[in-house]
């Protein structure tokens, strides 16, 4: 293993690790992302990476780090083998991880290990149907979307601050229950809690917040509405050490991003006609949507919502020391011109060909036993979201990112700085 040099790991940290945590890990800051926006950050961070690559070569690339062994992974090869060895040799309980995580989760699987992460893992993927293509609440999820979307106008304009009203709305639906359609406090709440998380160990445990939190989840998950997950929940009778609570908070975080991601693809629809005509040739057919479902995974790829995965060596292992960090920078492997042809296009095609499956540094929803749990149930809300806003509506992007097909999409995307016209189909596609 390389060592990088003292200047070099400055570079990074400027380059990398500072606009990550700037725009917000656990919870994104608005005014910072449309800061990195303009600046391209995750540009600058993968010729970055690529001239790493070029001058330590591709194997795991270490920092001299004061305090912490810290190691970058720089290969393709390597993402896969790090993902595949979860939770041994490379925990997902790293130590950033579960102290910014505590602080609205504090036994969520993430952070859990050995046999305790076993049961709650084993739980997450009972209640989110991980192995099912589709969720059995699938159908009551489609007419959720429907009844929200139906809120939005049919004429006139949107943005994120309009969507992100409907799109909280259907996750507390889902997640919780319709009774808690309208609880804008619980998920502001949470959301508090996750700025705080953002700062991991240097952030003071928020107690009486999370606590204020987990009280309020606690009521929607004892309704147990049989047509939401905390229906699902109550089927699954779940144990005191499983802390359901925690999961359900895990869930909300997950569902803050992908609400980016189906803003960020309704944009590459806007902007890109040949993958609308597509996109538009299946909507009739939701739930099963597989080339909508691609544009998400692309989006995704593009813009990845979880920019650092980190693991933690549970044991010495390739000349690491037990403890080191490992980081993965998935805007690096994603956008790699070098080596993709498609890095800086909207290509949902590689997700059904199998370009993508081939390429085990593609992640958008992470890999190996450590995948999300949640990657088919989310997958069925954003597709089937954006099935239904195209199905009546025409978008028309007036924010002035410049997302078209003729020309490499940005490197960064601000979700909250998107803006829309929108006018009825006339008809076309109604049901």
């Amino acid at each position: 293993m390389n060592t990088a040099s003292r200047a070099d790991a400055l570079k990074f940290a400027a380059a990398v690790a500072l606009p990550t945590v700037a725009g917000g890990v656990i919870k994104r800051r608005r005014r910072v992302m449309g800061l990195l926006e303009r600046t391209q950050a995750d540009s600058s961070a993968v010729r970055m990476m690529q001239t790493f690559r070029s001058r330590y070569g591709t194997e795991p690339l270490r920092l001299p780090i004061p305090g912490r062994s810290l190691a970058v992974v720089m290969s393709r090869h390597d993402v896969g083998r790090v993902l595949d060895g979860t939770p041994e040799p490379f925990s997902p309980a790293n130590l950033e991880k579960r102290a910014a995580l505590a602080q609205f989760q504090p036994h969520g699987v993430l952070i859990s290990e050995g046999a305790e992460r076993e049961r709650r893992r084993d739980f997450n993927e009972r209640v989110l149907q991980t192995q099912d293509r589709l969720h059995h609440l699938t159908p009551v999820v489609l007419a959720k979307i429907r009844e929200e979307v139906a809120s939005l106008p049919e004429r006139g304009s949107l943005d994120w601050d309009q969507f992100a009203v409907v799109w909280w709305r259907l996750v507390r639906r889902i997640t919780l229950g319709d009774g808690a359609r309208d609880d804008n406090v619980t998920t502001d709440l949470l959301a508090r809690l996750r700025l705080a998380a953002n700062w991991s160990y240097l952030a003071p445990p928020r107690k009486a917040l999370r606590r204020r939190v987990m009280e309020r989840l606690h009521g929607h998950l004892e309704r147990a509405e049989a047509d939401s997950l905390a229906g699902t929940i109550a089927g699954a009778a779940p144990s005191p050490d499983i802390d359901a609570v925690s999961q359900v908070g895990h869930w909300l975080f997950a569902f803050d991003a992908a609400g980016m991601v189906a803003l960020r693809a309704l944009a590459l629809l806007a902007t890109h006609p040949e993958q609308r005509h597509r996109a538009l040739e299946e909507v009739a057919s939701a739930p099963d949507l597989p080339y909508l479902r691609a544009c998400v995974l692309d989006t995704v790829r593009l813009w990845p919502t979880t920019p650092v995965i980190l693991r933690d060596a549970t044991k010495e292992t390739d000349s690491m020391a037990a403890g080191t960090a490992l980081l993965i920078f998935t805007p690096f492997f994603h956008r790699d011109d070098e080596n993709l042809p498609y890095a800086h296009s909207f290509a949902p095609d590689i997700w059904l060909d199998g370009r993508a499956q081939g390429n085990p540094a593609l992640v958008p929803f992470s890999a190996g036993p450590g995948e999300c749990p949640a990657r088919n149930l989310v997958l069925t809300v954003t597709s089937c979201l954006l099935a239904e806003l195209l199905r009546g509506r025409e978008f028309q992007l007036t924010s002035g990112q410049r997302l078209g097909a003729s020309r490499p999409l940005p490197a960064t995307l601000d979700n909250f700085g998107l803006a829309f016209s929108v006018r009825g189909r006339d008809g076309l596609l109604q049901q």
